[in-house]
């Protein structure tokens, strides 16, 4: 089996893996699949597409690896035959022809040529994400003509939903089956890549998820001829991967290693590894992808992980979704109680000053199943948490989807979105936050049969427990996830200057951003938080001693009530709300200060 590689040919790149359709030269192409559990495989090549397909013994090499070396031009078809009944796609094709269960496609990664080959990337610190579903803006081209808009607000990163192919043409992206191939209804890979080169050249950095957790419950073969694949347990998404196997954690890290080197991502998002039981894989996926780029790029590694291991953080990636934060603060706003919200609105005021001063809130506390969660983590800069007050699961996971335009009045609003922009954590929006955008973002899929109505009625199931939705007829108001109009419901509108409140959502987001890029991002280097006091119910006031030694201090109130304050001194930065009184401090008022002292 050959071994995987970076290739670059001036402004052409591409990543060899262990396993796949290897495009060798302009007429060559070796085949490489890990099938242990199959006796013979057979390629089935339609050279053209379209065209009567050759069938071709494959040679068995040791450890379950079939490989073929041919004459076989980029464009052809194919599939693996594992037996008499079974012919699978490539479960690391780059791309697939008809869907995931069609013939999967050779693609030459150095087709494309790039404009910005030169481009390294930007440093953590300077990171503003805005979170985007390429689906509803309308592909990779949809996406591309957004682009310069976003930079020109202040967004330095955007960071796609996967990418990958799922079943049909709707879904989120996190059950898919082939997570080499990009998903077609989006787009060519060659399109991926002229987006991503596109956001280079805007001085954008480009983040993807990944979702290396589990397979997709439609069009998942592995079981039938890899068994070796998976542990023989279940989880509540699927078999279990076995994360111990060498040839699986090749296939998982050459998939990360092809995003970052062939189509020049600038970081991934791995999905989800609370339901990875294997920190040790975690630790050579990260070591791996570090000495591929060897400090040549930025390249920046995130988290989202319920176990909160802060471990992970120190030196092995780059941040994490702070959820905690996320989760306090919408339960200030919002005073929602059931679900995750009951870990967070008891004390609600409190927590969120634990999590601006240290940034988990849980650090092995018991959760409300008393389970214990989290490790320390006031140790860490703030720069390792990335905050949101909202994202595709905290929006997309409620019954009915409301952004939380919809659920909260303006003025606090306005003031979370300060704190979020202002403080030293990470930020990231949620695509159409920054135009105070309305519409519902919904979970939706496009799978057929039996399983769409499984995924209907396992939606709906979910909520049950919930006041509002105890009624099986209120439940059945949920929208269908497979129903065309739910993904029409959550496509984004068209940006139109002619719309004054989304002008008028825009100009605070690019004041909050212009104050960001000038007074808080040069002096992120070596920030520390200096504590976080409780104001009164829903108000704190905050303080960091940013790295060139002055201190910004940040005051809200997201409460209902005003409360008394001794003004903090210094540069005033940013004010919101009422400022005739210095001694206290109206409910959606803000107050950012930077001093020489504190």
């Amino acid at each position: 089996m050959s071994a995987s590689v970076s290739e670059s040919t001036g402004d052409r790149f591409s990543y060899r893996c262990h396993y796949g359709a290897t495009v060798l030269d302009d007429h060559r192409t070796r085949f490489t699949l890990w099938a242990p559990d199959a006796e013979t495989v057979r390629l089935e090549l339609s050279r053209t597409p379209g065209g009567e397909p050759e069938v071709l013994s494959m040679e068995k090499g040791q450890n379950g690896h079939f490989a073929l070396e041919l004459e076989c031009p980029p464009g052809a078809h194919y599939r693996y035959r594992i037996s008499d009944d079974l012919a699978v796609p490539d479960p690391a094709a780059r791309a697939q022809h008809e869907d995931i269960t069609g013939p999967s496609v050779v693609i030459d990664p150095q087709g494309h040529g790039w404009k910005n080959s030169h481009w390294q990337g930007r440093p953590w610190h300077e990171t503003v994400i805005l979170e985007v579903h390429v689906g509803v803006l309308g592909g990779f081209d949809g996406v591309r003509k957004r682009l310069q808009d976003w930079a020109g607000m202040g967004i330095t990163a955007i960071e796609l939903m996967p990418v990958n192919e799922f079943p049909g043409a709707r879904n989120w992206g996190y059950d898919g089956v082939l997570p080499y191939a990009v998903e077609a209804s989006y787009g060519t890979p060659d399109q991926l890549k002229a987006m991503i080169d596109e956001a280079h050249g805007l001085g954008l950095m480009v983040f993807l998820d990944v979702v290396y957790n589990h397979f997709g419950p439609d069009g998942n073969y592995l079981p039938h001829y890899a068994g070796d694949f998976f542990t023989g347990e279940r989880t509540p998404w699927g078999d279990e991967i076995d994360f111990e196997r060498p040839q699986v954690r090749d296939f998982f890290i050459d998939n990360a290693l092809m995003w970052v080197e062939e189509y020049r991502f600038d970081g991934l998002r791995f999905d989800a590894v609370h339901a990875i039981n294997n920190d040790g894989f975690l630790r050579e996926m990260s070591e791996r992808i570090k000495a591929q780029v060897n400090d040549t790029r930025h390249i920046h590694l995130m988290l989202e992980n319920e176990r909160n291991s802060a471990s992970l953080l120190e030196s092995t990636y780059t941040a994490q979704w702070n959820d905690d934060i996320h989760n306090v603060l919408h339960a200030l706003l919002t005073g929602e109680h059931e679900g995750y919200y009951a870990d967070y609105c008891d004390h609600a005021t409190d927590k969120l000053a634990s999590a601006l001063h240290g940034g988990f809130i849980f650090q092995g506390q018991n959760d409300r199943h008393g389970h214990s969660r989290g490790e320390p983590s006031g140790h860490l800069p703030p720069t390792a948490f990335i905050a949101f007050l909202q994202n595709h699961d905290q929006v997309g996971n409620r019954a009915m989807g409301e952004r939380l335009i919809s659920l909260v009045d303006q003025e606090r609003l306005e003031a979370a979105t300060a704190l979020l922009l202002l403080c030293p954590m990470i930020p990231m929006l949620f695509m159409g936050e920054e135009s105070g955008e309305q519409h519902p973002f919904l979970f939706f899929t496009d799978h057929r049969d039996e399983l769409a109505d499984a995924v209907r009625e396992g939606r709906r199931s979910e909520f049950a427990d919930f006041s509002h939705f105890k009624d099986e007829k209120t439940r059945a108001q949920i929208p269908d996830p497979n129903a065309v109009s739910t993904f029409e419901q959550s496509c984004l509108k068209s940006e139109s200057m002619d719309d004054p409140e989304a002008a008028m959502w825009r100009t605070r987001y690019m004041t909050l951003l212009d104050i960001r890029h000038a007074e808080i991002i040069p002096r992120l280097p070596g920030t520390r938080p200096m504590g976080a006091v409780p104001l009164g119910e829903g108000a704190i006031l905050a303080h960091w001693r940013m790295g060139d030694g002055t201190v910004l201090a940040i005051a809200v109130n997201l409460g209902k009530q005003r409360v008394s304050i001794d003004a903090p001194e210094g540069q005033r930065l940013y004010e919101l709300g009422e400022s005739d009184d210095a001694t206290t401090l109206a409910p959606g008022a803000v107050r950012a200060c930077l001093s020489s002292h504190l």
